[in-house]
């Protein structure tokens, strides 16, 4: 079950690039619910119900109070605010938005458990990981005007639109979701389900950024972010499997 989400996932966005704002929006919908199911399903099955549990509260929860935070406060992502276009959303903060901290949260915890043994370690390069990702989402997002800034301040070198606040509240959030997602127990398993899932995330940011929306900074500042803590764990995932 888990691979036919991952494909669809796939699938859905190799197709958001190719059509108009319409069929964007509800792909947006469709793949962030698949990728969510497929990290989740794939954790039920790799890990049972109890770790899945914990994972899914740990980051749903997270992710929407922070989220409603944030709204409310400009704390800590800088003024935004939120469109109708992604849905069902309560307090101000679309349901979809914990669902993707939570899709994403899976697989970047997995790699960097792969590199570190640390509670510290893991939250701080699985925390840099996560947040590294943003710098290619929220371009992308602001451009299809599902969120946005309203006062950027200091933006992002390179990245216009984006406040500098906005990746330093990214890291900060995923700095306390990855140090509570380690003290689940650590589970040896076939992962190659958020391999795929962050590998592709990965590849698939960097040349749509290129090819596609015409974003080189973005491109060069992602991969560069993001393949600090991802080109050591291929390395390690490729060298030193653990099945």
């Amino acid at each position: 079950m888990p691979w036919l989400f991952v494909a669809i996932t796939i699938l859905g966005q190799i197709i958001w690039v190719l059509v108009g704002t319409d069929a964007r929006r509800w792909l947006s919908i469709l793949t962030v619910v698949t990728f969510f199911l497929a990290s989740a399903s794939h954790a039920y099955l790799s890990r049972g119900v109890a770790w899945t549990s914990a994972y899914l509260g740990i980051t749903l929860g997270i992710g929407f109070l922070i989220e409603v935070l944030g709204v409310a406060t400009a704390f800590p992502f800088g003024e935004y605010a939120y469109s109708d276009a992604l849905g069902l959303a309560l307090f101000n903060v679309p349901l979809l938005i914990p669902m993707a901290w939570a899709m994403m949260a899976y697989p970047c915890l997995l790699a960097v458990q792969r590199l570190t043994t640390t509670g510290l370690g893991t939250a701080l390069a699985g925390g840099f990981l996560l947040a590294a990702w943003d710098l290619f989402l929220d371009p992308q997002m602001t451009g299809e005007a599902y969120w946005t800034f309203s006062n950027t301040g200091w933006e992002i070198p390179g990245i216009p639109g984006i406040p500098l606040q906005n990746f330093l509240g990214w890291f900060l959030t995923a700095f306390v979701m990855m140090l509570a997602l380690d003290r689940l127990p650590r589970k040896a398993a076939k992962d190659t389900v958020p391999i795929v899932l962050l590998t592709w995330t990965y590849a698939s940011s960097v040349l749509a950024n290129l090819v596609f929306f015409h974003r080189p900074v973005v491109a060069i500042a992602g991969g560069i972010a993001m393949g600090i803590v991802l080109v050591p764990w291929w390395w390690r995932t490729w060298s030193q499997p653990q099945w």
